[in-house]
Order: structure tokens, then C-alpha cells, then sequence
């Protein structure tokens, strides 16, 4: 089975590719194998990869569709707002955000079919309205898509990095500075396909951190991303020698507090509506169990 997903591009300058690359939230090689097999046209037209993209141009794609369609599922979901293009969730801890590899079921996705019926296709079957996504043990705040228009709208304010994300997390130890930043290349580590990891030839990833609360063995920082690189705070954490605490692939794992997962929380998004415009921001609360390990540490 085929879908055909229609994009109007309303901000030019930016390449084909990398548009498409955050649009459809895939790789770039993914993009580069449908461009080079005729299934994107560009106002009707077949054009390379790097072509620089102007306002108002129409993009078609054409995709085969191999996946099941995820099935709506009555989970629980916190929904801080939504309207008839975007919804902004509070995905808890655990919840996987989408089905992948031996995940059919449980997911944000099957939650929020069930809850809204219609998302945007530009995802595929099994991704319908997911924009961006946060790893499975990380909570907090997420913007979904309902229809095309607001996909492509969100999915590019994402790929010029207009989109803004902070992030809270509790690292093992005490970062040296009060704040700073982290630049890197980060890539799939060649030795165990499910990680990434620093080195040369991976894709630029930018993080700035602040430290906001110090422990004896523990710092509480804020942390805010200029680029959406996998895993990319877990990383940069490990890579500055602090990983996230409770992080069972880059730092000790669930330590002493027997944590399910890392402590790492999405805590504020900030987007232009796709309709309005409107410069719109929301926060999500701290996790209970994240609030009462911060509570225990400052009665230590």
C-alpha cells in the first residue's frame, strides 16, 4: 500500500533534504533513497536532494507503507492543551512514544488514537502526529500534530531550530562549572548499534547546561538542546563525566535509588502555533518520584 503525504513549505532557504529529514522525522539517507527513487517531487518536478527550497513550493512524497497501523488503546494520557491542529502532552516514564522493534502496543501513539482519532500521516502508519520524540524512560513535555499542515509547520520550526526545549535532570556527582555548553558530533557507536556516542564523523549536537542545585553526591541541572540528536543530553552528560542518575545505558543505572529509569524530565517546550502564530509555551511538573529523590537529598 502506498501514502501520499502533500507538504507547502512556508519559510524557504532551507535544503530538500534536511527539510524532508525533519518533516517525516527519518534519516537523511532515508530521504536521499526516496529522492533518488522519484518518489518526492517538488512542484511536480524531480529535483536533487540539495536543492534550496522557497515559500509556497509543494512537496509531494510517496511512500510504501510496510508497518501495521498502530491501533488506538485506552491509556492513560495528560493532556496539557490541545486544539484542532496541535495537543501538548505529559508523557510519564515507561511509555515508549511510538511501536517499533518488539513494541506493537502501550505506546504514546496508541494512547493518543484512542483519545483524538485523527493525527497527521506524515509520520507513516505506525507515527501518526509524532514530531518529535522522547526516549521511553524520559518524562515530560511533547507536542503532537493532527493534521499535515501543523506537522509540516512544527517539523520545520524544529529543523531551523526555532523550536525550544529545556530539559531537568539529576547527574551522578558535581558538574566543575556552574553552566556552560557542549559541542560534539554524535553518531550510532560502531560497537553496539543501540548507542550513540561521541566521535568525529557523527552529526553536530549543541547543548548548553546549568546547574540550579548542588548535593553532596549529586547535581540538579537545566539543560537546553539547540539540536534533537538521539539520546543527545544522556550522552553529553557521560560525555562531561556526570552521567543522568538512574541511566541504565550511559551511567550506574538504577543506584541507590532503585530508580526505574533515568532522571531526566522535559520540562518546557516553546513553539509558533502553526495556525496563529502565536509564540505558545508549556511546562510540565517534575514527576512525583523525581520530586520526592530531591526532597530526601535536601534532607540529607
Amino acid at each position: 500500500m502506498t501514502h501520499s503525504s502533500a507538504i507547502t513549505v512556508e519559510k524557504g532557504g532551507e535544503r530538500l533534504d534536511v527539510f524532508l529529514s525533519a518533516a517525516l522525522d527519518t534519516t537523511r539517507s532515508h530521504v536521499k533513497q526516496l529522492n533518488d527513487g522519484g518518489f518526492v517531487r517538488v512542484n511536480g518536478q524531480t529535483v536533487k536532494g540539495g536543492c534550496i527550497l522557497k515559500a509556497g513550493d509543494e512537496i509531494e512524497v510517496t511512500q510504501e507503507q510496510y508497518e501495521p497501523t498502530a491501533q488506538p488503546e485506552d491509556l492513560p494520557l495528560t493532556v496539557l492543551y490541545e486544539d484542532d491542529d496541535v495537543a501538548v502532552i505529559d508523557k510519564r516514564q515507561g511509555m515508549s512514544v511510538h511501536p517499533g522493534a518488539g513494541v506493537h502496543s502501550g505506546t504514546l501513539v496508541n494512547a493518543l488514537l484512542y483519545r483524538f482519532g485523527k493525527l497527521s500521516e506524515m509520520g507513516g502508519a505506525v507515527r501518526p502526529g509524532i514530531v518529535h520524540r522522547l526516549d521511553k524512560d524520559t518524562s515530560g513535555v511533547l507536542v503532537v500534530a493532527k493534521n499535515d499542515k501543523a506537522h509540516a509547520s512544527l517539523a520545520g520550526q524544529l529543523s531551523r531550530r526555532e523550536m525550544h526545549k529545556a530539559y531537568i535532570a539529576l547527574l551522578e556527582g558535581n558538574l566543575k562549572n556552574d553552566a556552560g555548553e557542549v559541542r560534539t558530533y554524535i553518531g550510532r557507536n560502531p560497537r553496539d548499534r543501540k548507542k550513540m556516542v561521541v566521535l568525529p564523523q557523527g552529526k553536530e549536537a549543541i547543548t548548553h547546561y546549568r546547574v540550579t542545585e548542588r548535593f553532596a553526591k549529586y547535581c540538579l541541572a537545566e539543560f537546553v538542546i539547540e539540536t534533537g540528536r538521539t539520546h543527545q543530553i544522556r550522552v553529553h552528560a557521560q560525555y562531561l563525566g556526570h552521567p543522568v542518575a538512574g541511566d541504565k545505558t550511559y551511567g550506574f543505572g538504577a543506584g541507590k535509588f532503585a530508580l526505574d529509569g533515568q532522571l531526566l524530565h522535559a520540562a518546557s517546550i516553546t513553539f509558533r502555533h502553526p495556525s496563529s502564530e502565536r509564540l505558545l509555551t508549556f511546562t510540565a511538573p517534575l514527576p512525583d518520584y523525581f520530586q520526592k529523590i530531591l526532597n530526601t537529598l535536601r534532607q540529607a
